[in-house]
C-alpha cells in the first residue's frame, strides 16, 4: 500500500491520572515511549497533536513532530481531523489514531489496520476485534461489536450482541452458541471521512451508548473491522495501569 500517516493525540487533562503522557514509565515521560513504539510502524510520518506545549516538548525530544491543537476539543478525533487540516493531507490519506496512553501498542498490528483500510476502498474507517471473554460478554465496560459476512460492522454496543435467545433464557447459557466479539479501540481514517465527521451533530444512538463510532454509522459510512485473535496490550487508564506497563518497560530493556 501507499504510505499512511499516525497521529497520536495526547493531553494533559485526565480525571484520573492529571498529566497523563507526562507521567514516568521506566524512567521516562509516557508519551515518549509511545512515539518511539509509534515510530517501529511502517507509517512514512508520524506526528503528535496537543494542547499542551510540555508535550510537544517531550515528544520532539523522542523524535517525533508535535503540533499544538485546539484546547476546546472534546475527543482524539477531532484533535486528529485539525491535524490532517494543518498538514494539508488530501482526503484519500489514511490516518491511525494511536493514543498517547498506548505505549504497548504493536506497530505491526498497525500496519496490518492501515492496510485492511486500504483493501477495502468503499470502507471510511477500519477498527480492530478480538474475541470476547464471558465476562466481557456482559460487562458494559466492554464494547461488543457485531459484522456483517464481509467483516463490516453492524453495530457497537455496551450490552451483549448478539442477544442468544434460546441459549440465554436458560441458567446456563452456551456462550459458544453464538461468536461474540469485544471492540478494540484503535481505529484507522481516511482523512476525509475526519472532515465530515467533526460537522456532524451528535447522533442518538451515540448518545444514548455513549460510542463515539455510532456517529459514523448512524450517517451510513462504513466500518471495516479486522479481526484479532488476542486482544492488544492495554494501555494506561488508573495508576495501577500505570505500574504494570512500568514493569512491563523496564524488563524490556533488561
Amino acid at each position: 500500500m501507499t504510505g499512511f500517516k499516525i497521529v497520536i493525540p495526547a493531553r494533559a487533562a485526565s480525571s484520573r491520572l492529571p498529566d497523563k503522557p507526562l507521567l514516568h514509565l521506566a524512567g521516562e515521560p509516557m508519551i515518549a515511549h509511545v512515539c518511539r513504539q509509534a515510530l517501529k510502524a511502517d507509517a512514512d510520518e508520524v506526528v503528535v497533536a496537543t494542547d499542551d506545549a510540555r508535550i510537544a516538548e517531550a515528544a520532539r525530544g523522542a523524535g517525533v513532530e508535535a503540533v499544538l491543537t485546539c484546547p476546546s476539543h472534546t475527543s482524539g478525533t477531532e484533535r486528529i481531523e485539525e491535524t490532517a487540516r494543518l498538514k494539508g493531507w488530501d482526503d484519500d490519506t489514511i490516518v491511525v489514531n494511536w493514543q498517547g496512553d498506548e505505549p504497548l501498542l504493536d506497530p505491526r498490528l498497525v500496519n496490518r489496520l492501515a492496510c485492511d483500510l486500504d483493501e477495502h476502498p468503499d470502507a471510511m474507517v477500519a477498527t480492530l476485534a478480538a474475541p470476547a471473554s464471558e465476562t466481557e460478554i456482559f460487562n458494559p465496560n466492554a464494547v461488543k461489536v457485531v459484522m456483517d459476512q464481509a467483516g463490516y460492522a453492524l453495530y457497537f454496543s455496551r450490552a451483549p450482541i448478539p442477544w442468544h435467545r434460546e441459549s440465554f433464557a436458560t441458567d446456563r447459557p452456551d456462550l459458544a452458541a453464538a461468536c461474540y466479539w469485544r471492540h478494540i479501540g484503535v481505529y484507522a481514517y481516511r482523512v476525509g471521512l475526519l472532515h465530515r465527521y467533526v460537522h456532524w451533530p451528535p447522533a442518538p444512538l451515540e448518545q444514548a451508548e455513549a460510542l463515539e463510532q455510532l456517529r459514523i454509522l448512524w450517517h451510513g459510512e462504513r466500518i471495516v473491522v479486522l479481526s484479532v485473535e488476542h486482544a492488544p496490550e492495554p494501555g494506561v487508564d488508573t495508576r495501577e495501569d500505570l505500574e504494570r506497563v512500568d514493569h512491563v518497560l523496564r524488563q524490556r530493556q533488561g
